[in-house]
């Protein structure tokens, strides 16, 4: 890997929809929130300062530390509350009977299921829109042009 082609710090520009990519951030059910939450950096305080420099400077390249870092806590913290998540979720199943763990087993796989569709319908319709709104480009008629020399 040449370390020359890597995009250094300084050419990329970061912007809003940065923070939109990769995984969502995940969905912790109410009867765990407490537990899976305990100790861990909400980044709200980051948050805070990236919206306080947009609002500030309006634009996006001028909050370049703002958005890094932020991103770089969205992605610690997601990392860490799914981890959470699967440990809690391992000892809740452990500690209750087997139907009742087959039973939310099931419910968790069915809201997974609910989401992933949202997920898809919010992607189809954002892409629909976006066709929608684009101007279709004239194509010039087809012709063919023999040329000898």
């Amino acid at each position: 890997m040449d370390v020359d082609s890597q995009p250094t710090m300084e050419e990329t520009i970061l912007v809003g929809d940065d923070l939109m990519t990769g995984p969502p951030s995940p969905v912790v059910p109410p009867e765990i929130s407490s537990h899976v939450l305990e100790g861990v950096e909400l980044c709200d305080g980051l948050l805070r300062n990236l919206f306080l420099c947009l609002q500030i400077n309006d634009i996006e390249p001028f909050c370049q530390d703002e958005i890094a870092l932020y991103r770089h806590c969205v992605e610690r913290r997601d990392k860490e509350i799914r981890q959470r998540l699967q440990d809690s979720e391992l000892k809740l199943g452990l500690s209750m009977p087997l139907d009742q763990a087959n039973e939310r087993a099931a419910q968790l796989e069915s809201e997974v299921t609910k989401l992933e569709r949202k997920r898809l319908e919010s992607l189809k319709q954002g892409m629909e829109n976006r066709k929608r709104d684009e101007p279709v480009p004239a194509q010039p008629p087809t012709t063919r042009r023999w040329f000898f020399w």
